[in-house]
């Protein structure tokens, strides 16, 4: 593939990461049309409900889209959704050839958009920057294929891997341009995940404050309801609400909660906490596509041990705490060899100030259980 279709791509990539945190359940997309050499359309999807990437191109080109070539990021959608399908604006439109970055994995289109682009002539060519068109969208993929949500591990270290000092004290390790990074991430985000100690030690609000964009869906893992009555999490309406995850069947405190606006799941028990897998398959049925898991140690560790983790991003501060004490990033059972950790893919690192950010995946399933 020559460079400036791959450039034409990379445009409708940096049109459709504006739609990030947006569009949810959707996923994002960017589309580009050229004529001769000269865009002289774009457009990205802005809002779930809100028409798709290829209208607003459409629209912006008017006559010129006729013989001209689209690059979108995303397949065109052939079916009828909340809107009508793109494939069909695309072949009204007369365009030439189509340049789609990935295959839309979700079963309802799946190839019939490049099908139906096809059937009336119009070249189709796939798999430009194809990588980078999927990962702009990993929720969304891993969602459409399992039903479950992609789980991005999120937490601040010392530079000797501490969370926390022994007495609990985590605020602050890393500086402010980290922090307004993290809150960029909750508003990316369907919702933001942690267990009741984070609640118990910090009680924090979980809310974006520090940039604009939508605050997240709270997610409060308390096998027990120990949820303190004064938590911030409860009785407001910063975010889009508070989802508590237990095992607990007491319904007087259940009933209690839910007139201070949360909403309680009752879940499987695994060794009398809640099964991590049975409520990210809740979550999923949901339509809860991505969460940030920001803790505690225990919750990190049993999502680590049973697979559950998509991506971790890590910031560590330059300060140690020296000595043996303080709370490590995961609680509970680890590796007895080094042969058997859990090995990660760097995928990119980034300074905030003194601080250095490091985003990897698991090169294969993270798994003890």
């Amino acid at each position: 593939m020559t460079s400036f279709h791959e450039n034409m791509m990379r445009r409708a990539l940096s049109l459709a990461r504006k739609g990030i945190g947006k569009t949810s359940p959707n996923p994002v997309v960017g589309c580009v049309i050229v004529r001769e050499g000269v865009v002289v359309g774009e457009g990205w999807h802005r809002k779930a409900g809100t028409p798709h990437a290829e209208v607003h191109a459409l629209r912006e080109a008017g006559p010129l889209a006729r013989g001209a070539d689209v690059y979108v990021t995303l397949e065109p959608c052939s079916h009828f959704g909340r809107t009508p399908p793109c494939a069909d604006a695309l072949v009204a439109a007369g365009v030439a050839r189509v340049f789609v970055g990935m295959v839309d994995p979700n079963p309802t289109v799946c190839g019939k958009g490049i099908t139906r682009l096809e059937a009336v002539g119009i070249q189709v060519i796939t798999g430009v920057l194809g990588k980078e068109c999927r990962l702009i969208n990993e929720p969304f993929v891993k969602h459409v294929s399992t039903g479950l949500p992609f789980l991005t591990l999120k937490s601040a270290l010392t530079l000797d891997g501490k969370t926390a000092t022994a007495l609990g004290d985590s605020r602050w390790i890393t500086n402010d341009k980290s922090r307004r990074y993290v809150h960029q991430l909750r508003a990316e985000v369907d919702a933001v995940m942690v267990g009741v100690g984070t609640l118990l030690a910090d009680n924090p609000e979980l809310t974006v404050r520090h940039v604009k964009g939508k605050n997240p869906l709270r997610i409060i893992v308390d096998s027990s309801l120990k949820i303190p009555n004064e938590s911030r999490v409860l009785g407001d309406d910063l975010a889009r609400g508070t989802i508590i995850a237990t095992t607990s069947d007491d319904q007087e405190r259940i009933g209690f909660l839910e007139t201070r606006g949360a909403q309680v799941i009752r879940c499987a028990s695994d060794k009398g906490r809640v099964d991590l897998r049975d409520l990210m398959q809740r979550l999923g049925a949901k339509g809860i596509q991505s969460i940030l898991l920001e803790g505690g140690s225990e919750l990190a560790g049993a999502a680590l041990r049973q697979g559950l983790i998509d991506k971790f991003i890590l910031f560590y501060a330059p300060i140690v705490l020296g000595g043996a004490a303080g709370i490590g990033l995961f609680g509970g059972k680890s590796v007895e060899r080094m042969g058997r950790a859990f090995r990660l893919e760097t995928a990119r690192v980034r300074r905030f100030g003194g601080d250095v950010m490091i985003e990897a995946y698991p090169e294969e399933a993270c798994s003890l259980d």
